[in-house]
């Protein structure tokens, strides 16, 4: 069902309000602004798909209802654009949510599986790509886009009937809980514009001081890149902005040393930029901000890291779970330093798996070797005097 009015929306939410399940996808452009403008909505009930023209909604907020509606289940593929795009139009953030890409993981798949592939391996059903690159901006839609938009949707219940049963069999389902939360922090979608400058490419190269001006030039550029609605690499590159600090240009003429910044900015918001700058650099030097990048006198762990990789390869094809599921990226690292806080590997249901292991592997207590080619694991006992301590 195509849906273009305010008046088929609103019946289409009061007739699903009984729904068990909204399987939830949404098809948009991002490539020339900041913000991804959304242009459709496709969702299946129990009972109907619907394909929703948000060109042709005057509100999308009559969503609502549906979207925080705790007696449904809303299904999403990869769904943190699709969570972001459906907050910034409704107000609203879905609850409950099973996202299938992240449930696949536990469950044999690899950690990034795409829906094409899910529907394949779970439905044993070849989707079409021929509308893989389509603007969905144009209007009017062809019957075959609303046929591709349709399925972005119609398998995702049938998957996660086959999946929960699979997570329920094997113990699993409530692992997903911690996942699921995350993904539906309000947090995730309202980021500070004071804290971009934490992303900046080659940030590590610059000192304290030289920090605290990046922060205030990507906080500008962020707040100019949702006002003018434009991607944030359009107003000024990470790489100009990592020169100009390391110069810790103080006037616009040391600005525009930079290339290619004169024909960026032009001399007001020059004058801005470098005003607040030099505030930065004039500041307490407490105030500067620092990045996580780990002290100067911290061992090597190399060694260790292979180990525990090693170790965490094996229980991954053990139990089913995608490697970097199950050992979220630099945390091997952290832990082969001595951290401990903030470690998922040894929290919930990874430390149960893995985890433990990996601290007694760091503790000497378990020895790894090759037996007829294939990894072998081995508890070391404590001799007597070591218990008697």
């Amino acid at each position: 069902m195509y849906i273009a009015t305010q008046e088929m929306l609103e019946d289409f939410v009061l007739r699903s309000a009984s729904s068990k399940i909204l399987a939830i996808d949404t098809e948009f452009m991002r490539e020339k602004s900041y913000y991804a403008h959304l242009c459709l909505i496709q969702i299946a009930s129990d009972t109907e798909v619907a394909v929703i023209d948000p060109f042709s909604i005057r509100k999308l907020s009559a969503l609502g209802p549906l979207l925080e509606n705790r007696a449904i289940v809303k299904l999403f593929h990869a769904g943190k654009q699709d969570l972001e795009i459906l907050y910034r139009e409704t107000g609203v953030l879905p609850k409950p949510i099973f996202d299938t890409q992240i449930a696949a993981a536990l469950l044999g798949h690899t950690q990034q599986i795409g829906y094409a592939a899910l529907v394949q391996a779970e439905c044993e059903v070849r989707l079409s790509k021929i509308e893989s690159f389509t603007d969905w901006s144009r209007r009017p839609l062809s019957e075959s886009q609303i046929s591709y938009a349709e399925e972005d949707v119609t398998y995702l219940p049938t998957i996660y009937e086959k999946m929960r049963a699979k997570l329920i069999e094997k113990g699993r389902l409530k692992w997903l809980d911690d996942d699921f939360d995350e993904l539906l922090a309000q947090t995730s979608y309202e980021e500070d514009p004071y804290d971009r400058f934490k992303h900046l490419k080659r940030a590590n190269q610059l000192s304290r001081k030289q920090l605290a001006a990046a922060r205030e030039f990507a906080a500008w550029r962020e707040l100019e890149a949702q006002r003018r609605d434009l991607p944030r690499k359009w107003i000024v590159a990470d790489e100009q902005i990592i020169e100009v600090c390391k110069r810790e240009a103080r006037n616009t003429s040391e600005l525009y040393m930079v290339r290619g910044l004169k024909e960026r900015l032009d001399h007001k918001e020059a004058q801005d930029i470098i005003a607040r700058m030099v505030a930065a650099f004039d500041s307490e030097p407490e105030t500067w901000p620092d990045l996580d990048r780990g002290k100067k006198n911290e061992p090597n762990v190399d060694v260790e890291v292979e180990l525990m990789s090693a170790l965490a390869r094996l229980r991954s094809k053990q139990y089913g779970v995608a490697f970097q599921t199950l050992v979220p990226h630099d945390e091997l690292s952290q832990l082969a330093r001595g951290y401990r806080k903030n470690i998922s590997i040894i929290a919930g249901w990874r430390r149960n798996l893995v985890g433990k292991e990996l601290l007694k592997l760091l503790n000497g207590e378990l020895s790894l070797c090759l037996e007829k080619g294939e990894l072998k694991v081995t508890e070391i006992p404590r001799s007597s005097e070591e218990g008697n301590h």
